[in-house]
């Protein structure tokens, strides 16, 4: 008898427990998504700006971000960036100071200033989300790296090289604002604005060097405008227009762009840069939706950049049943009920790189109706596959579901996020910080080890089907020197790793193969002397694994699951490990809200507050559904 057995059921039954307890009465789950301070700070400007009456929420912001600064002055995306981060500097030390609350005399306000004004000032930014905001409320010019790109862009057919929607959804949403900003140089400011004249270094030019590629890339655009047909004059105005058109055919029920609060923001600049009225129902239906992003927890306010509640309900529903409650239960009923809500039925931009698919994928926020994403798809399959079964109505939703997931697959065999073949090496090579991730939506190794898992795991199709080795074959060749995988949606080579592992195996690759046992032996070198697992976020930016050098919920979680998938024994590593997991579950530190979510590397990162809950959970259910008969 395995003696480890009853310390996992306990920890498993007091984790159901506590997840059912958690549960909204429509049935879905809601925890904090919390994304730094960034959008904190967003917020206060634009609500400053906009005199948005809401003095509670402003005052709980700054105190918030006042809260998150460090001794020396800075501010970090990350506890282990040990030299701060300058661009969310700059963001906390101007939104701090608009709210009207902190006052340039404050001593934490003259440690930021020092800070700033070390690394070089305004100029040294690199976020390209940083600049914009600053040019658009009058602190800087506008970078030549939007402000260089023609509206007419958007004019381009879809046979060009360069076609707007070869760019992903995510950088397609966020660029149509700056970019009829910057056709008009606009700015807008208030008689309390914070003057950040003294940020600015005259010594330091803004604008980054371009690129490798952006002369070539540039030559293409220039080609593309010669071609279009009709006077200058007229063909601005029509890009114009189309991208306005853009922005209002793509605002959600709530009033947001796209269901992410970042692209709110910008439009609401946007559309003051076209002359709308501050009171105009677009701009307050987008601030009353930016203001229902807010989460509150441990006493603390921010806004969430695009609330998790249709990702957390799937994943807790499934590692529920996981863990062997029945899909009797009224938990997981209710769960089930509230995602068939959710399905999305609008042939929406994913289907332009993927014409002729029926809808039905599923999206990551409550909002959202216009932007499955394969991820969150799979997810949702796995927590109705039971009822599926059973019951007509989820039947026909899992075989929609099923059929637009599997018709995501890239041409090259590998899954992306959001939109079907948009991987335009070219594209990356815009002068804008984070090009690379956020311009394009390539395959991923975790997207295509989690679609594989789902398809192997809970469709029961395996490597005999085409479409199933070839997103094998992707996997296997791009599995790193050292036996890891690189993650884009989490920290990151751990993360990787786990999907790749798990997914290959679910789909029938043996677990004694030499990809799966590089994976292993990779996971087992970097286990932490306490038993468990960590990674920093440097890891994301760097392209390498990098050690956090203590152990995360996660990331422990991720590791065991994928040696759990391929070790018919339990070794002493996994119960050392199993050990750890179920201690770092009951600590309450900044190793529990490290985060572990990825975004754009060097930018943006989140601690998905369920995480803590939903993988150790999986983890120590899949250890006693394995091992439990010993």
């Amino acid at each position: 008898m395995n003696p480890m057995l009853s310390t996992v059921d306990n920890e498993i039954e007091r984790l159901t427990a506590f997840l059912i307890d958690q549960q909204q009465q429509d049935g879905s789950w809601h925890f904090c998504f919390e994304n730094g301070i960034v959008i904190d700070a967003y917020i206060i400007i634009l609500f400053r700006i906009l005199n948005v009456q809401n003095e509670d929420l402003i005052r709980q912001l700054h105190d918030r971000i006042l809260a998150e600064q460090q001794s020396a002055g800075f501010w970090q995306l990350y506890r282990d960036e040990e030299d701060g981060n300058l661009s969310t500097s700059v963001e906390a030390y101007y939104a701090l100071l608009y709210s009207g609350y902190s006052k340039v005399t404050d001593a934490p306000i003259l440690r930021a200033k020092h800070y700033i004004q070390s690394k070089g000032g305004i100029g040294k930014v690199t976020s390209i989300l940083t600049r914009v905001i600053l040019a658009a409320t009058g602190q800087s010019k506008w970078p030549l790296s939007i402000s260089s790109i023609p509206l007419e862009v958007l004019l381009f057919p879809t046979y060009f090289p360069i076609n707007y929607f070869e760019f992903s959804g995510y950088s397609r949403v966020h660029l149509t604002p700056m970019l009829i900003m910057a056709d008009r140089r606009f700015s807008i400011s208030t008689a309390n604005a914070p003057d950040l004249s003294n940020l600015i270094d005259t010594r330091i030019e803004e604008d980054e060097p371009a690129p490798r590629g952006y002369e070539e890339m540039n030559d293409v655009i220039q080609s593309g405008l010669s071609r279009l047909l009709g006077s200058p004059r007229y063909i601005h105005e029509a890009a114009r227009a189309k991208a306005e058109q853009f922005m209002l055919q793509r605002i959600e029920s709530d009033g947001t762009f796209y269901s992410y609060a970042t692209s709110t923001i910008l439009m609401v600049f946007a559309l003051l840069a076209l002359d709308y009225d501050q009171q105009h129902p677009l701009i307050t239906n987008a601030i009353h939706g930016l203001t229902s992003m807010q989460c509150r927890s441990d006493a603390k306010t921010t806004i969430q950049n695009s609330p998790s509640t249709v990702w957390d309900t799937a994943l807790i529903s499934y590692v529920l049943q996981e863990a062997e409650i029945p899909d009797i239960h009224v938990a997981i009923r209710q769960a089930a009920s509230y995602l068939l809500s959710r399905q999305q039925y609008k042939t929406a931009d994913w289907s332009i790189h993927n014409p002729d698919t029926i809808p039905g994928g599923w999206g990551f926020s409550e909002s959202n109706t216009i932007n499955p994403d394969v991820d969150d798809t799979t997810a949702a399959l796995r927590a109705i596959r039971s009822l599926a079964v059973t019951q007509t109505t989820y039947q026909e939703s899992w075989n929609r579901g099923l059929n637009w997931a599997l018709s995501m697959q890239n041409n090259d065999g590998g899954w992306p996020a959001f939109e079907k073949n948009t991987n335009k090496e070219m594209l990356t090579w815009l002068a804008i910080d984070g090009a690379k991730s956020a311009a394009i939506d390539p395959s991923e190794a975790d997207l295509t080890g989690r679609t594989l898992e789902y398809f192997g795991n809970f469709a029961e199709l395996d490597m005999r089907h085409k479409f199933i080795k070839r997103g094998a074959k992707w996997l296997t060749q791009h599995q790193e020197k050292d036996g890891s995988w690189y993650g884009r949606w989490g920290v990151c080579y751990i993360y990787g790793t786990w999907a790749a592992v798990t997914g290959l195996q679910a789909v029938g690759m043996p677990t004694d193969h030499d990809t799966l046992q590089k994976g292993a032996n990779w996971l087992l070198s970097i286990q932490n002397s306490d038993g468990g697992w960590g990674e920093s976020c440097h890891s994301d930016r760097l392209l390498r694994y990098v050690p956090l050098g203590e152990s995360t919920p996660s990331q422990t979680a991720w590791a065991l699951d994928a040696l759990i998938a391929v070790q018919p024994e339990p070794t002493p590593a996994v119960n050392r490990g199993i050990k750890k997991l179920i201690a770092s579950i009951r600590e309450d530190d900044w190793k529990s809200s490290y985060p572990t979510g990825a975004g754009l590397p060097g930018n943006f990162y989140s601690n998905y507050h369920s995480y803590r809950y939903i993988w150790p959970l999986l983890t120590l259910s899949h250890y006693r559904t394995k091992y439990g008969q010993e």
